[in-house]
């Protein structure tokens, strides 16, 4: 099963449920679209931008992707509603209007490896100019970004920082490529 599109950038995305053997790409052409990883956060450990840096590279021969981030609790907020509406607007202000958007959370959809490569590929073959991952701050993502994300996805049903989501996503996208170009998987 794959993820299935549905009319229109700005509507909500769903997955099915269960697992798939083969990704539906298989042997088909998918338009490389930009992706873009958004992360919330503070300054990166050394190891955690070594990892990134890594599997930037090897995604790169697949498309182009860039890393944005943007500080957590940008105006210095005490109040933790106050904090997480000020990042909400700042990603907001990131967000391109024919943009799908995939927000990672805790309490979205569970996702395997070939569903996450469907889900690159649907964006890639159905009009997006690119594809945008956010991950959230310390306290999660704020109401603007939930209404406009096309799908919430979970990276594990364990909470994760962000720095960790961070390499795990970007993991699982390289995997998604491989896995869309019919390619062993490399480490």
């Amino acid at each position: 099963m794959a993820v299935s599109p549905v009319a229109g950038l700005n509507s909500k995305l769903s997955l099915p449920s269960g697992k798939q053997q083969h990704s539906k790409f298989t042997g088909q052409s998918v338009r490389a679209i930009p992706i873009r990883i958004l992360t919330v956060g503070k300054n990166r450990s050394q190891g955690v931008q070594l990892i990134v840096d890594e599997y930037m590279k090897k995604l790169r021969n697949y498309c182009s992707v860039d890393d944005v981030r943007i500080k957590s609790n940008p105006k210095n907020a005490r109040d933790v509603v106050a904090q997480i509406e000020h990042e909400d607007i700042a990603v907001m202000g990131l967000i391109k209007p024919d943009e799908w958007v995939v927000m990672l959370d805790e309490r979205g959809h569970d996702v395997g490896s070939e569903q996450m490569a469907s889900l690159i590929g649907d964006a890639g073959n159905k009009g997006a100019s690119s594809l945008l991952f956010c991950i959230g701050g310390p306290y999660g993502h704020g109401r603007q970004l939930r209404e406009r994300a096309n799908i919430s996805v979970k990276l594990s049903s364990l909470v994760l920082n962000h720095e960790i989501a961070l390499v795990v996503l970007i993991e699982q996208l390289y995997r998604g490529w491989t896995i869309l170009k019919g390619q062993k998987y490399h480490h």
